[in-house]
């Protein structure tokens, strides 16, 4: 028979402080490990809501980022003449021709500089990206040396509030808009008119075009067809794909580094487990051998402390995430490995989380229990009687 769920949850009651300190221990180190997962999350899902599985992002071949891209004007052309391309509200192609280039902006606050991404964009580019709300101000003219800056550019650099100038390639621009585009790596950009930052920043291609399909189904024919062209050396992706790869490495920096960081850390939770639990089994060695005596098996004995020590692991595990849950109100912002420019993201709690966080909290309770649950269960009967 098995020794009640009871049994062993009175048991940590009655050990209030050793329990709590325990478990305290335990969601320190599921804290961390879960801000380091929910850091990894939110970069990847900022990233991959940046793009549209309706849109097709067409660069040079072998190009990592939108930053080291180059589309001449006559292969652009080439793209947007494609028959899958669809039809825009005034019977044009939807499509648009982009440049991407980095500049540097002071910080607020510290007024270290930092690489920001900004974009040219063509007469399609807002309605191809729908997400994307003017917040304050209006969008700027195209053929003019206006731009708009992203929520996240707003609050994080000086010099980028409405009707102030910025100086680049040589020349001044000015803020006319903020823009809000949600959950996306577009609100850390700039953007302005292609044509006008080409001849600002002497660049004589375009990094990209991007276009809507007509029917998400042709994407597999179009792709075949820009891909295969030897005259165009160009590749092309969806636009939601393109930038999910744009996180793959910063988010497996980040989840090694936690890991490395939370194994560390465990080892001394773990070990503030054992103790409590070896500590358990000291305090309590009548009360094993009455059990026994009762008929209860060795390993229902085991079990029972198991238990206890699991319980730890839930406790310490609930903690953890609770509170990690609160750091979906931070904002923060580290440098793109891709494109090396800033990037502001939030933390993201989601399900797959949780049930890690929780999964890692259950195994640090039952390697710290595990070994003195042992020592329990091998008690002699008539030696722990006569400990009483």
């Amino acid at each position: 028979m098995a020794v009640p769920f009871s049994y062993s949850f009175r048991n940590l009651l009655r050990r209030r402080v050793t329990t709590t300190l325990t478990a305290t221990g335990m969601a320190l180190v599921v804290f961390v490990f879960a801000s380091v997962l929910m850091l990894a999350e939110g970069l990847q899902q900022t990233l991959v809501e940046t793009g549209s599985y309706e849109n097709v992002i067409v660069v040079r071949k072998g190009s990592t980022s939108e930053v080291v891209s180059g589309v001449e004007r006559e292969k652009a052309a080439v793209v947007e003449t494609q028959p899958e391309v669809a039809n825009g509200p005034q019977g044009r192609k939807f499509a648009a021709r982009e440049l991407v280039v980095l500049i540097a902006l002071p910080k607020r606050g510290t007024g270290q500089p930092s690489n920001v991404t900004i974009r040219g964009i063509g007469e399609n580019s807002l309605a191809l990206r729908p997400q994307v709300r003017i917040a304050e101000g209006r969008t700027p003219r195209l053929g003019s040396r206006e731009v708009m800056v992203g929520l996240s550019i707003a609050k994080r650099f000086q010099g980028t509030g409405i009707n102030e100038k910025l100086c680049c390639g040589m020349q001044e621009w000015t803020i006319v808009g903020i823009f809000d585009a949600g959950n996306t790596g577009f609100n850390s950009e700039i953007w302005g008119d292609a044509d006008q930052l080409m001849q600002a920043f002497r660049r004589p291609v375009y990094s990209l075009v991007i276009f809507k399909l007509r029917d998400s189904s042709e994407f597999e024919a179009v792709t075949a067809r820009i891909d295969g062209d030897p005259r165009l050396s160009l590749e092309a992706k969806r636009e939601n794909f393109y930038y999910a790869e744009q996180s793959k490495a910063m988010a497996k920096f980040l989840r090694i580094l936690g890991l490395s960081l939370t194994s560390i850390f465990s080892i001394g939770a773990v070990i503030g487990a054992m103790i409590t639990m070896y500590s358990a089994v000291a305090n309590r060695t009548s009360e094993i051998g009455t059990l026994r005596a009762l008929g209860y098996q060795r390993r229902n004995i085991l079990a029972a402390f198991l238990v206890e020590a699991l319980l730890l692991g839930f406790f310490g595990g609930v903690t953890g995430i609770f509170f990690a849950s609160f750091m979906q109100l931070i904002t923060v912002s580290t440098m793109n490995f891709q494109t090396f420019a800033e990037l502001a993201f939030r933390f993201t709690l989601s399900p797959a989380i949780v049930a890690q966080s929780m999964a890692f909290a259950f195994v640090m309770g039952l390697v710290g229990g595990v070994l003195p649950a042992l020592r329990a269960s091998r008690m002699n009967i008539v030696e722990s009687l006569r400990a009483a």
